[in-house]
């Protein structure tokens, strides 16, 4: 099998797993978002976001460093998974106890759910920790697949707990039914990361090992990679933190009912863009499973000084532009029934608030675009040790960030903090551009670009006009009919525009 389809297949494995939990996840979404309401969930959204900040500092950059480290060497994989694992415990242990205590002590935070369902969720964090760790091994063999089970597995685990907690147990106490909520995530988790451990135990005996020397030596490789890590994380979840400590948050009444000082509310905002984000965070993942797949054949190819680690950027750049363009083009047009669909008509712009999660999604749809060639010019330069740079454009781009929002958000809420998500973007895009031309000395060829880009204006337009026809359709025969009219619209578009060249085709059928 060519490594062009062994990359491809490791990567849609992931991503037909992640398209399982993504289903899942709106089942979730959907049912969390009814329960708790835009103001619930938006205190929801905060505890997963806020944890994000000392996720990725436990994480580190660990996880893209470790798989490099193993694809130089694959008879030391044992100690390297025992040291990496050690390492990530003890600060998973560290950073989550610093966020627990923290939490406490944030003035806006007080009087809410929020610290009691931070406190659960570091369970949850330590497990996905501990699983990123383990799942190491099984992405160096390009085995991601067993991955894929224990995800699934895990998902649905956590959805029957949700199902329990909304439809059943707490049908009318959602302040104890929030806590439930957060507990499902932990199990769920939990169940993901024992089927990763016993695939895992297939390739290689999983122990702890405390060799420091290597730990300091692994801490220091991934110290500028990890800080540009922690830095886009900031930025990527720092607005909606500040919507919830800037803006002021959702009242309780005597008589059941919420209320708001101001026009706009922390929470509601966040509520209202999160569910945007979520929508956001399913996709992403996608240059994340292709360009950790990729990582390893570029690590390979850089140590032979092969021209083929060329190929593979522009490869891997046609590759992400046509996935991004038409998600970008559908996504903006369907915008609407999309959030029927995952989440609850309140959310949608005009049923309660003026400007809801549809208008949240049309912004995000560009950032998404810029978001997935990032993932491919952010790893390259890990490839070509050239973390630092990255570090320093993220660090730019989280001070633009940090200043913008406070700017925009206290007038426009949510709106102003997604148009600061595409500048960001844009930002990291052409600076992390500039550094990997610059490194590897050539060009990309955008000629497969233009092609694509005239297949989705074509499919934007064929949807477009089907959303004008099916107005007052309901949502779901909606989304059943124009997204698969605009996939076969788009496939057709690209054999006819030759967008898949000859050349690539020959390079995914050869045997070796």
């Amino acid at each position: 099998m060519s490594i062009a389809r062994k990359v491809l297949e490791n990567t849609f494995v992931q991503f037909g797993g992640k398209i399982v939990t993504a289903v899942l996840s709106i089942f979730v979404l959907k049912m969390i978002s009814g329960y708790l309401g835009t103001a619930g969930y938006g205190d929801y959204t905060t505890v997963y976001q806020y944890l994000a900040f000392f996720g990725i500092a436990a994480d580190f950059g660990i996880f893209t460093i470790t798989v490099k480290e193993m694809s130089h060497d694959t008879k030391k994989i044992p100690q390297i998974l025992g040291n990496v694992l050690g390492m990530r415990t003890a600060l998973a242990i560290i950073t989550m106890g610093l966020a627990a205590i923290v939490v406490f002590f944030i003035p806006s935070y007080s009087d809410t759910v929020i610290p009691m369902g931070v406190l659960i969720a570091t369970l949850a964090t330590v497990f996905t920790l501990l699983n990123g760790t383990v799942s190491t091994v099984l992405q160096v063999h390009l085995k991601m697949q067993y991955t894929t089970i224990g995800l699934i597995i895990g998902k649905i685990a956590s959805v029957g707990y949700i199902a329990a907690v909304v439809y059943y147990l707490y049908t009318s106490d959602t302040t104890v039914g929030f806590e439930h909520l957060i507990w499902a995530g932990v199990l769920g988790n939990f169940v993901m990361l024992l089927i990763t451990t016993y695939y895992t135990r297939r390739f290689t005996k999983i122990t702890y090992r405390f060799d420091f020397s290597y730990w300091k030596k692994i801490f220091i490789t991934a110290l500028p990679y990890g800080v540009a890590l922690v830095l886009n994380s900031i930025y990527f979840r720092l607005d909606i933190l500040l919507m919830t400590v800037i803006l002021p948050h959702t009242d309780a009444l005597a008589d059941g009912t919420t209320s708001c000082s101001a026009a706009i509310c922390g929470d509601t905002e966040a509520g209202l863009y999160g569910v945007g984000m979520r929508f956001l965070e399913m996709l992403i993942i996608i240059p994340i499973y292709y360009m950790n797949s990729v990582l390893p054949v570029m690590t390979r190819f850089l140590e032979e000084q092969s021209e083929k680690v060329k190929k593979i950027i522009q490869y891997s750049f046609d590759f992400l532009v046509a996935t991004a363009m038409p998600i970008m083009v559908g996504g903006f047009i369907l915008a609407v029934p999309i959030i029927r669909l995952i989440s609850d008509e309140d959310f949608v712009s005009g049923a309660v608030h003026a400007y809801g999660s549809d208008v949240a999604v049309q912004f995000l749809m560009f950032a998404m675009f810029f978001s997935f060639i990032n993932a491919l010019f952010g790893f390259t330069l890990v490839v070509l040790s050239k973390q630092a740079q990255l570090m320093y454009i993220n660090a730019a781009c989280v001070l633009f960030n940090l200043v913008s929002n406070m700017i925009v958000i206290p007038y426009w809420g949510f709106r102003g903090a997604a148009v600061t998500s595409i500048i960001c973007e844009l930002f990291i895009l052409v600076l992390t551009g500039i550094a990997v031309k610059r490194a590897l000395d050539f060009k990309l060829d955008f000629s497969t670009t233009w092609k694509i880009t005239l297949s989705s204006v074509v499919m934007g337009v064929i949807v477009g006009a089907g959303f004008y026809w099916t107005n007052g359709m309901w949502y779901v025969y909606k989304l059943a009919m124009l997204v698969p009219l605009g996939g076969v619209t788009y496939g057709i578009m690209l054999l006819w525009t030759n967008a898949v060249t000859p050349e690539m085709r020959a390079l995914l059928r050869k045997s070796k």
